[in-house]
């Protein structure tokens, strides 16, 4: 992937020292911890606590976790689970951590231990966790400019890309794509990153517990708000991890300490707020302009933007980004890819909506 993806990005491309951090309780918390920045935050007291709660689990008679919370409290102890990991979980997820399957867990914090990252921060033992990276490559021009040159090269190769052409469903023959502008369109394989749920419910005659294991599966949105702000010494970070739970806001990008082609104009930043909301709620509901005035005060309220003034702002909607791993989902995606391939054996599903997977960037294109 690396090797594809650098082929793609070709020399545009520039090394960038990452920072993230962490946002709770009114403090900013290096990530990953580093022992003297947490220790000044958190208090002596607080992080004995810390300390005593996960030596307490260590001790522990284990059980086999059922639950995003199980996983996390068994590995982490319960103060750190409560201040690193509740808040911004249930915000991303829109459920509760004890309705958040462990398998959630098991594949985004896999291969990391609390003992061996202080082990590692105290100098007493080598190694590093490999998703915890101190630079990463990032094109020029932000990641759109790598997928139009991979769109140039699979042209280039005589593939023909139809974009903005809307799809109304499969014909009869299973074979066949029925387009909104009544043209059909034959093919031997087809590879779909649309929902999973989306696709098997346009099928035909579809049984009841499959239409049953469709409903068991959810997808969150996304609700990015881009603020122009001000000013451009605001912080160092990429981006924010917004844990503090009085907090809607999940996550804060600023574009400014990325690649140049993408920082704006001089004297201003662009920064990306993220929120998560599913059909129906408050959120979900909510107009462009009560989101803007939502994003503006709170990120008044961490005080990252001090007083700079906002000089104009925008709101993206992105329907489905995340698939839900709500405890006992894997028993509805059981059913819905058995039918699929009893039903659709030359159609392939891939990608986040696709697989219903928390794929990353590199995962999808693989």
């Amino acid at each position: 992937v690396r090797r594809f993806w650098t082929e793609m990005a070709g020399e545009d491309r520039h090394v960038i020292n990452r920072r993230t951090r962490i946002y709770f309780g009114g403090l900013f918390y290096d990530y990953p911890l580093r022992p003297l920045n947490a220790l000044v935050n958190m208090g002596p007291w607080q992080a004995v606590r810390c300390v005593m709660s996960y030596a307490g689990e260590k001790l522990r008679r284990k059980k086999e976790p059922e639950s995003f919370e199980d996983w996390v409290v068994g590995a982490f102890g319960r103060r750190l689970h409560e201040m690193f990991f509740k808040s911004y979980s249930e915000k991303l997820w829109g459920i509760g951590c004890d309705e958040l399957d462990a398998d959630f867990a098991a594949q985004r914090i896999k291969k990391f231990s609390l003992g061996e990252a202080a082990l590692g921060m105290l100098r007493l033992k080598n190694g590093s966790h490999a998703t915890l990276v101190d630079q990463f490559d990032y094109p020029a021009a932000g990641t759109g400019s790598v997928y139009e040159r991979m769109a140039a090269s699979f042209r280039g190769m005589g593939g023909k890309l139809h974009l903005a052409t809307p799809v109304s469903g499969m014909a009869e023959d299973g074979h066949s794509l029925r387009l909104e502008n009544g043209e059909t369109l034959r093919f031997d394989h087809l590879i779909s990153t649309m929902p999973l749920t989306a696709l098997c419910s346009s099928l035909p005659d579809l049984p009841q517990a499959v239409r049953s294991a469709c409903t068991g599966l959810a997808y969150r949105h996304t609700l990015l708000v881009y603020l122009l702000v001000d000013r451009e010494d605001l912080f160092s970070d990429q981006w924010l991890y917004i844990h503090s739970p009085e907090l809607r806001l999940g996550r804060v990008t600023n574009f400014r300490n990325w690649s140049p082609g993408i920082r704006g104009a001089a004297g201003q930043s662009v920064l990306a707020l993220e929120y998560w909301c599913s059909d129906g709620d408050e959120l979900h509901g909510m107009s462009a302009e009560e989101l803007q005035k939502l994003a503006v005060k709170e990120i008044r309220t961490t005080g990252l933007i001090k007083d700079a003034q906002v000089l104009d702002a925008t709101v993206i909607r992105i329907p489905k980004c995340y698939p839900v791993y709500r405890k006992g989902y894997r028993r509805d995606l059981a059913v819905v890819v058995g039918h699929l391939k009893s039903a659709l054996a030359h159609v392939t599903a891939i990608g986040r909506y696709g697989a219903f997977k928390y794929n990353n960037q590199d995962h999808s294109i693989l």
